[in-house]
């Protein structure tokens, strides 16, 4: 049995490899729900758990389940875990359940959970699963909450729905960014962490 580099596990799918800015996964509900930071957040918590558990479950079946149905097994797993994420936002943050509306119950077609269950859990053990399910959810939170930071605070003066910008500033002529809340902003503003990230990496392979 291999040995498992848990940093790498860890660290690679948040930096090096993230699903989003490196993979290009989970581009359409990166852009959907960046509206608001609170959104981005449960949105990305979510992912965060959907992914690491539904790494693990399908981890612990791996040797059991016939390679002829495995796509259909893991679909099942993701849905049941998508279900239990959706119904808790229902019962403990119905308002932000009902602001992400059927973004929750779409994780289920996000490329990045089925992704590591094909690539990862299907030949490691549980464990290790978890982490790597857990890291590439955390990479693609990461990149929610940083388009989300930029798109509420100059498009509503806001965080997490408090006001950030002075009403002096307002008073002085500053305005609110219309454009950063619709969703060509979302796209232009992922290109540009794109951009960074992948400049900042090939300075780094230069060195």
């Amino acid at each position: 049995m291999k040995d498992i580099n848990y940093k790498e596990v860890l660290l690679k799918p948040i930096f090096k490899g993230n699903p989003v800015t490196v993979l290009v996964l989970g581009i359409c509900s990166s852009l959907a729900v960046t509206v608001q930071l609170k959104g981005a957040f449960v949105m990305a918590l979510s992912v965060i758990v959907v992914t690491g558990l539904s790494s693990f479950v399908v981890s612990i079946m791996r040797n059991s389940i016939p390679n002829r149905i495995r796509i259909i097994v893991q679909l099942v797993v993701v849905a049941l875990m998508v279900i239990l994420v959706d119904q808790i936002l229902k019962a403990y943050a119905y308002s932000i359940s009902k602001t992400l509306s059927v973004y929750v119950g779409l994780i289920i077609t996000n490329c990045i959970v089925m992704g590591r269950i094909e690539a990862y859990a299907l030949g490691n053990r549980p464990i290790p699963s978890l982490l790597d399910g857990l890291a590439n959810g955390a990479g693609y939170g990461l990149i929610l909450i940083i388009v989300a930071f930029f798109r509420e605070l100059l498009g509503s003066g806001t965080l997490f729905g408090v006001r950030i910008i002075p009403q002096s500033f307002y008073d002085a002529g500053y305005m609110d960014n219309g454009l950063v809340i619709l969703p060509p902003m979302a796209l232009i503003l992922l290109g540009l962490i794109v951009w960074i990230q992948r400049s900042f990496q090939k300075d780094l392979q230069e060195k």
